[in-house]
C-alpha cells in the first residue's frame, strides 16, 4: 500500500512538471458565458500553464478570471486564469486563442447589420491576437461561424491549419446526445459526426454511420426514429435557445475545450470542424464542417469520408447557404 502511494505521489509530481515544462498558453476572446465556461472547462483540464479572458467591458473578464481561480483548490487545478479589459499585450505569447466574442441578433436586426457588426468584432479581434501572437491557432465560435472563420481566413492570410471554425464539434455532440436518449444508453457509447453549416438548415447528421459500440445504430432505431433524432439535432441550439431565453453555454465551452485539448496536447483527435476547402468534399474556398484531425499543428487532417448520393446532395445545399451568407461579406466591403 505504501508503495502505491509512492508511486501515485511521483506521478502527480511528474504531471506537474510536464505541466511546468509545456508553458501552454490559452487566450479566450469574450468572457461572456462561453467563454467563461470554456476557460473553465479548460483550467480543469490542467493541460494549460495559464489561460487569459479578455472582454471589451472594464473589470469583467478580471470579474470572472478572479471567481474561476478561486474554485481552483476545490476543483484540483494549477492553471493560472487572468482577465484583461480589452489590453491584448496581456495575451503576447498565446498558442491557441478561441473568439467567442459578438452579439445575438436583436429584434428589429437585419441579417447584414448582425454580420456586419460581428464581421467587424472578428476581424478586429483577429489582428490584434496576431499582432501579439503570430503563431497563434485561432478558433472561432462566434456566429454565424462558418462565415465567421471564413472571414478569419480572408482578413488574416494565416495558413489554413490555423484557423479553425468550432460549430461541428458542437453539433456532434448534440447529435451524440439525441441518439443516447433514443437508444436509452450512456452517450460514451455513442460515435456520431455531423457535417455541413453551423445551423439548422445546414447541418448534416450522419445517422447512416453513427454506431454504438461499433454496432450501426440502424441495427436499434428504427428509420423514422433516426429521421427524428436527425431533425432534433438540427434544432439543438434553437431548442435550448427557446427553454433559456438565451443561447446555451455549457455544451459550446465543453465543445471548444476539447478542441483546444487536442491541440494542445498533440492528442490527434477526430473533430468536425468549419474549415478552408479546396478541392475536399468537391468545395472550394468555403469554410464548412468537415471532420479533421487536431494536433499540435492545428489541422493536421482534411478526413475524407465516403458519403453516399443523399449525403452528397445535403453537403452541397448546405454549402450554397453558407456560400450565400458569405457573400455578404464581399457586398459589405469586410475584405
Amino acid at each position: 500500500m505504501v508503495k502505491f502511494a509512492e508511486i501515485l505521489i511521483r506521478f502527480k509530481c511528474f504531471k506537474l512538471k510536464s505541466l511546468n515544462n509545456i508553458k501552454m498558453k490559452v487566450t479566450v476572446v469574450g468572457a461572456g458565458a462561453v467563454g467563461a465556461s470554456c476557460a473553465e472547462y479548460i483550467a480543469i483540464k490542467n493541460f494549460a500553464s495559464e489561460v487569459v479572458l479578455v472582454d471589451i467591458k472594464e473589470n469583467f473578464a478580471e470579474g470572472k478570471a478572479m471567481d474561476l481561480m478561486q474554485t481552483a483548490s476545490l476543483n484540483g487545478f494549477d492553471t493560472k486564469i487572468v482577465g484583461s479589459t480589452n489590453d491584448y499585450s496581456r495575451t503576447a505569447g498565446s498558442d491557441i486563442a478561441v473568439i467567442t466574442s459578438g452579439i445575438p441578433r436583436k429584434p428589429g436586426m437585419t441579417r447584414e447589420e448582425l454580420i456586419g457588426i460581428n464581421a467587424g468584432i472578428v476581424k478586429m479581434v483577429s489582428e490584434n491576437l496576431i499582432k501579439h501572437s503570430p503563431n497563434v491557432i485561432l478558433i472561432i465560435v462566434s456566429n454565424p461561424m462558418d462565415t465567421m472563420t471564413y472571414l478569419a481566413h480572408k482578413a488574416t492570410g494565416l495558413p489554413k491549419n490555423r484557423i479553425i471554425g468550432m460549430g461541428g464539434a458542437l453539433d456532434s455532440a448534440r447529435f451524440k446526445y439525441r441518439l443516447s436518449e433514443a437508444l436509452d444508453c450512456p452517450a460514451s457509447d455513442i460515435e456520431g459526426l455531423v457535417i455541413g453549416g453551423h445551423s439548422d438548415k445546414g447541418m448534416v447528421p450522419l445517422t447512416r454511420l453513427a454506431s454504438r459500440n461499433s454496432v450501426l445504430v440502424s441495427e436499434f432505431l428504427s428509420e423514422e426514429r433516426l429521421a427524428q433524432v436527425a431533425a432534433d439535432t438540427k434544432v439543438g441550439g434553437a431548442t435550448l435557445t427557446g427553454m433559456l431565453g438565451t443561447s446555451a453555454w455549457y455544451a459550446p465551452g465543453a465543445a471548444v475545450s476539447s478542441l483546444v485539448h487536442s491541440i494542445a496536447c498533440d492528442q490527434k483527435k477526430m473533430f468536425t470542424c468549419s474549415v478552408l476547402l479546396e478541392g475536399e468534399y468537391g468545395l472550394n474556398d468555403l469554410t464548412i464542417g468537415v471532420p479533421v484531425i487536431l494536433g499540435k499543428n492545428g489541422i493536421e487532417k482534411i478526413v475524407e469520408i465516403e458519403l453516399d448520393q443523399n449525403e452528397k446532395a445535403l453537403l452541397a445545399e448546405s454549402a450554397k447557404g453558407v456560400s450565400a451568407t458569405n457573400a455578404l461579406l464581399t457586398e459589405l466591403n469586410l475584405f
